[in-house]
């Protein structure tokens, strides 16, 4: 079955999972992290995209970016892409991808599944039997959220900013979501939707996507919206 285009709208976040090829490491030392996030700092600047949330994992990543232009995330990993791989062929004598050839996608609806989306992200590790607790991670967005560290590469999403008036209750209530672990229904939305490139929030979130972007974006729904739509 052929893979519907991509969603996407300017101001709206979207997770995005880049694998490696076959599932192959893409990561081989300490030094190709670091390369990494200083590559997709550099790309998300160029093009203009927000970096809210992140997770580099062995042989794939995961991404919470805000584009402000249609066709910028795109952008952002051909650019990211090109810098990383030929970086990393040069210095380990190899040729060839390391990625996947399509990157996945989808839009997170702000208002109900922004937070749990990041939370799904940097509790990848711990998920993967990595670490006990996703602080224990280096190469997540985590510590900065939870602990105050300096990460350059992120800016805050308002959604973040709403959990307190300060940076300690800020922080504080950032801790507190991850006391509860997402339950199984909820893994499975996101990670189907992530699958299948469809949007990760409320039906009336995916009511205004159909309205702006005038085309279904729910599986099974064919031909063009009506004009009359409302919440399901």
């Amino acid at each position: 079955m052929a893979r519907h285009s991509r969603l996407e709208l300017p101001g709206v976040p979207q997770h995005v999972i880049q694998r490696g090829n076959n599932r192959e490491p893409c990561f081989f030392s300490d030094s190709d992290y670091r390369l990494y996030l200083e590559c997709l700092r550099e790309a998300s600047v160029r093009h203009d995209c927000a970096v809210h949330a992140y997770v580099l994992m062995t042989n794939h990543v995961h991404l919470l970016v805000t584009p402000r232009e249609s066709g910028a995330v795109s952008r952002m990993m051909q650019h990211l892409g090109r810098r990383y791989v030929r970086t990393v062929n040069d210095g380990y004598r190899r040729s060839g991808t390391l990625w996947e050839g399509r990157f996945r996608s989808n839009l997170v609806d702000s208002e109900r599944y922004f937070l749990i989306c990041q939370q799904y992200i940097e509790l990848n590790p711990v998920r993967s039997a990595m670490v006990g607790q996703p602080r224990d991670y280096r190469w997540s967005s985590h510590r900065y959220y939870a602990e105050g560290r300096l990460d350059p590469l992120l800016a805050e999403h308002e959604c973040f900013g709403r959990l307190g008036q300060t940076p300690e209750e800020r922080r504080d209530a950032y801790l507190a979501l991850f006391r509860d672990r997402i339950d199984q229904r909820g893994l499975q939305e996101i990670r189907e939707t992530a699958q299948q490139g469809w949007p990760l929030g409320s039906e009336q979130f995916k009511d205004q996507i159909e309205m702006s972007l005038r085309r279904p974006v729910r599986p099974g729904r064919r031909g063009r919206p009506s004009g009359k739509m409302g919440s399901e």
